[in-house]
Parts: structure tokens; C-alpha cells; sequence
């Protein structure tokens, strides 16, 4: 081999290497991944917000992670009073994910990736990624790049994050499909190793790290196979009546594992792998993530957590946000066939 040919071989392996370290961007049409275009947007939002929520005692949340310029305005009032180092993303492995990587169930998902996209710079995973793989028992994760490559619903929430919070590390973790049963042992586990990790770094939650859990609500039309009530506005209406309960009565006031689990069986079917007439793409992500933040919460901190709807909505209900020339579009249509709901909820001290 000629000795250009070689030193063309060992650069080309070198960057090969290079890209492995830094997690690849999945979507760069509907969440937005340049700094002008964010200050931009988070204006346009800031002058249309009307209400703003209390930042003492909130240590954990769940955002969307549609489109901003679908959800924007859920994202805006969450994210704009979310100051911390460090946070813990539990994030959704969606079905076309599972069929991708074998489907893996009653697991966590992990990464080893140096670093993942941000808006101003890439952000660093937190030591507590290695500090987990180093004492959670080895059933309850597996690790796989691949995985976290293909899922959208973690990186979703870094621009956001990253905005406010320049200097955040990340925590990410993708949850599988599980029973319940399995949710309460590994989120007990989790949270006594990330409860561990904060004793010996003298970390408060809600200053000093955070958790947010990743989830879309319903997936209404026949793009879904999911249209239990019908077609038109009337189906609509029931569609967002039945997502406005589920919220009232298991994801606000006052947390505990039974209020988790009651949610469970509303959005699954006769087996954990089915769903009912709603179908949340968080379905297995919010009651784990929630499930591990109230333990962690009542380890560390001896409290408990009360839940606050900050805004639901859908994509029919707010169509499009009048932004343009942003580097930004929609990933999906919006119609009374295909919406999508979405909310945010803080999680504070109680």
C-alpha cells in the first residue's frame, strides 16, 4: 500500500472513531439546533406567555417532545425557570426503535457516548451514567448507542435545556416496556444508586440535578390504528376529555406509587404491551420516571411530590407557530385524522 493510501486509511478510521463519540443529531427539522433561531423563538414565546410558574421546590417535570413549532408554547414556561447542573432524562423507546434493536423489555437504555448535540455547544453525559452502570444490577440496563441513535424523545429536550442552562450534563435513559411490578424493583434500585451518587456529591435535588421524563399524549387518527371514538370534532373533544382526566387524576397533587400505578391501567390494555383508547407514546417512561423521582425524592430529600399541569394542548388546537425562515418545520400534518396531545407538568416538593 502506497503511503498516502495508508495515512488516508488511518484518518479516515480515526474519524470514523471521532463520530462514534458524539451522539448524531436525529431530528433536525422539528426541534431546533441554532442559537439565533432559538433566541429567536424563545422571544416569540416569552411575549406570548401570560402565566408563569414558581421555580422554588421543582425537582422534576414532563415535557413534550413534538415539534417546537408545534409545542412551543409547552415547552417555553417549563423550561425558562429550570436552572440546574446536572439533569436526568428519562426518555420513550418508541415501537419503530424496539423493532430496530429486538425489542427489549423490562430493561433501562443506556449510552456511552462522549457527548450529545446542543445548541451552543455538545453536552457532556454526567459521571452519574457511569456511576449507575457501576452499581445498578446488570438485568435491569443494557448499553447500546444504537438505541439512543435512533430515539428522538431524549435529544428533543436539549435545546431547550442547553438555553437556559449552558453548562448542563446529561443523564440519558431510555425505558422499555415493562409491567409495573418491574417498574417499582428497578426504579427502586435506580433510585437508591442516583440517591448514593447525590450523598457523595453533595448534590440537592432541583438545584443541582434534575428530572425530566419525556412524553407525547395522545396519538388520535387513523395514521395511528388509534380512533376509539370516531372521526370529526365530537371525537376530538372525547379524545382530549379522556387525556384531561388521566392528567387531573394520576399526574397532579399529591404523587404515590398506587396514584402511578392507577395510571397504568388506564393506558395499558389487558397486557402491559397493549394500550387502551389513549395511546401516550410515555406510557411506559412517565410512570418510571415518576415512579423513580418519588423514591428518590422520599430517600434524599424525606418528602414527598406534588404534580402541576403547567399547559396541555394539541396540535390541532394550536396548529403552527407563525415563525418563519427558521431552520425549522413540522415533522407531521395536524387535521381532525392525525393530532397529537401534549402537556407539562412540574413535579415540586411536598
Amino acid at each position: 500500500m502506497k503511503k498516502w493510501q495508508g495515512l488516508l486509511l488511518i484518518l479516515f478510521m480515526f474519524s470514523g472513531l471521532a463520530a462514534q463519540d458524539v451522539r448524531p443529531v436525529k431530528d433536525d427539522v422539528g426541534f431546533c439546533w441554532n442559537p439565533a433561531s432559538m433566541k429567536t423563538l424563545v422571544r416569540f414565546l416569552a411575549a406570548q406567555e401570560k402565566k408563569s410558574f414558581p421555580a422554588q421546590g421543582l425537582v422534576a417535570a414532563v415535557s413534550p417532545h413534538d415539534d417546537y413549532l408545534y409545542a412551543g408554547r409547552l415547552y417555553y414556561p417549563l423550561f425558562k425557570i429550570l436552572r440546574t447542573k446536572e439533569v436526568v432524562i428519562f426518555g420513550v423507546t418508541h415501537g419503530a426503535v424496539r423493532k430496530e434493536i429486538e425489542d427489549p423489555q423490562s430493561v433501562l437504555i443506556l449510552d456511552e457516548y462522549k457527548s450529545w448535540p446542543g445548541l451552543l455547544k455538545p453536552i457532556a453525559p454526567s459521571p452519574l451514567r457511569e456511576y449507575i452502570k457501576a452499581r445498578l444490577d446488570r438485568s435491569a440496563f443494557l448499553v447500546s448507542n444504537r438505541a439512543h441513535e435512533l430515539e428522538h424523545s431524549i435529544e428533543a429536550l436539549l435545546p431547550f435545556l442547553q438555553y437556559f442552562n449552558p453548562q448542563v450534563k446529561i443523564t440519558p435513559i431510555m425505558v422499555a416496556p415493562m409491567p409495573f411490578e418491574k417498574m417499582e424493583e428497578i426504579s427502586g434500585q435506580l433510585a437508591e444508586v442516583i440517591a448514593g451518587y447525590m450523598k457523595e456529591k453533595g448534590l440537592k435535588a432541583g438545584k443541582d440535578i434534575f428530572f425530566l421524563i419525556s412524553s407525547d399524549g395522545n396519538h388520535y387518527g387513523k395514521d395511528f390504528n388509534n380512533s376509539p371514538f370516531g372521526e370529526g370534532e365530537k371525537a376530538w373533544e372525547t379524545a382530549l376529555a379522556l387525556d384531561r382526566r388521566l392528567i387531573s387524576s394520576y399526574l397532579t397533587g399529591s404523587m404515590d406509587a398506587s396514584k402511578i400505578q392507577g395510571l397504568t391501567k388506564e393506558l395499558w390494555g389487558p397486557t402491559y404491551a397493549d394500550y387502551r383508547n389513549t395511546y401516550w407514546c410515555g406510557k411506559y417512561s412517565v410512570p418510571f420516571g415518576l415512579l423513580a423521582a418519588e423514591k428518590l425524592i422520599r430517600h434524599a430529600e424525606n418528602k414527598g411530590l406534588s404534580g402541576k399541569l403547567f399547559r396541555y394542548s394539541d396540535t390541532y388546537s394550536e396548529g403552527v407557530l407563525p415563525l418563519k425562515k427558521m431552520g425549522m418545520g413540522t415533522t407531521a400534518p395536524f387535521s381532525l385524522r392525525h393530532w397529537v396531545s401534549f402537556f407539562a407538568i412540574g413535579y415540586y416538593l411536598n
